[in-house]
């Protein structure tokens, strides 16, 4: 009896040894390391191993020698999709992938470098050396661009929350860090010269005041330099409207300054290059000239508004204002220009309860003209 006893537990002694053993041998070790395109290591990249038989995922992240490594995998055939950062991961967008990759129990190597899979599938495509060199200068070229962009708009959108709270200086300094990343985009020296227009509204010093215009306007010009140097896009429709806005902006720096010749000019060139929204830039270059005292020349602005828009009512209100500025007392009655009469009751036609109606009936009424909503349009015969 206790030499039967003495051997069962002899054999459970020995199962119970050999346990451990069978545990450990029941997966598998992965290792590698993760290059890209150049052949340099991807730090923080996510290496994702999907059992293709269970579907069971393990998300493997880099070093910053691009080294990942884990113990405890199931054996069998596994997809293995490299992601460059977690968040591409989230977004599903790979950098590359390989499927039915066999996991052994032990020790498991999968190297994964970009470039010598280029140079593989170069061959496989018959290119030539040369052929895969300027192929891999593309994608890197297209790989910094990807990262110049993310670092400018993280500047943009920096800039402009400062600038909504009011904090123009703060703004003005998240571009100018923008532009030591990039000095070749437009935007941002538009969006620069916003910022530098808008802080010297806010200035008390009339000095600072016009150092700040001064600085939209050497922005703006830049911006409008880098515009007209793009190659042609068929496929930005908007560059038109773009290079227009450029140009208005620029113009209300100027005006701001009291260059208003230079306005002008700039007001003209922004109508030329946007034609459907001139009416728009001769409405401003209107406004400019009105506040300068240049009367007649005011006028012919708003002519050419309401040429472009024959409904913009405050074309005619403010051409009408000028109009009245040119008349004259004949004893005790003002005599005001020719057209001055009708200018007021188209206003007052298009908007009778509009901003300016309450004073252009006054002005009729200062001129003896009388408020006629029917201007404009033909009178029926009298039966």
């Amino acid at each position: 009896m206790r030499k039967q006893l003495a051997i069962i537990l002899f054999a459970v002694m020995a199962l119970a040894a050999s346990v451990p053993q069978l545990f450990a041998q029941a997966s598998g070790t992965v290792k590698g390391v993760c290059r890209d395109a150049q052949g340099t290591p991807i730090p923080g990249a996510i290496v994702e191993w999907t059992n293709i038989d269970n579907g069971q995922k393990y998300s493997l992240k880099t070093n910053k020698n691009g080294e990942y490594f884990s113990l405890g995998l199931t054996p069998g055939k596994y997809k293995i999709t490299l992601y460059k950062t977690p968040e591409e991961q989230k977004a599903n967008k790979e950098l590359y992938h390989i499927s039915g990759f066999q996991v052994q129990l032990d020790e498991n190597n999968l190297d994964i470098d970009l470039k010598k899979e280029q140079e593989s599938a170069a061959k496989g495509q018959g290119l030539s050396p040369e052929d895969l060199k300027k192929m891999q200068e593309q994608q890197a070229k297209a790989q910094k661009e990807t990262l110049t962009v993310k670092q400018l708009n993280e500047k943009l959108n920096a800039a402009k929350t400062e600038a909504d709270a009011g904090n123009y200086d703060a703004a003005i300094a998240a571009l100018n860090e923008a532009n030591q990343v990039d000095p070749s985009r437009d935007l941002i020296w538009f969006k620069l010269g916003d910022y530098y227009r808008l802080s010297a509204t806010k200035q008390t010093d009339s000095a600072e005041k016009q150092k700040r215009f001064g600085s939209a306007i050497e922005a703006y010009q830049k911006a409008i330099d880098l515009k007209k140097g793009a190659p042609a896009n068929d496929k930005d429709a908007a560059a038109a409207s773009n290079l227009a806005a450029y140009y208005n902006n620029l113009a209300e720096a100027y005006a701001k300054s009291n260059k208003v010749d230079d306005a002008v000019k700039t007001y003209e060139l922004a109508a030329q290059a946007d034609p459907p929204h001139a009416s728009q830039y001769y409405f401003n270059t209107g406004a400019v000239l009105t506040n300068a005292g240049k009367v007649d020349d005011a006028i012919s602005s708003f002519d050419k508004v309401i040429a472009a828009d024959p409904n913009r009512a405050d074309a005619y209100y403010w051409k009408g204002v000028n109009l009245i500025g040119k008349a004259t007392l004949k004893g005790d009655k003002m005599d005001a220009p020719a057209g001055t009469a009708e200018a007021f009751q188209k206003y007052l036609e298009l908007q009778p309860t509009g901003t300016f109606a309450d004073a252009a009936k006054q002005m009729l009424g200062q001129i003896g003209g009388s408020v006629e909503t029917t201007f404009g349009k033909k009178k029926g015969a009298k039966k």
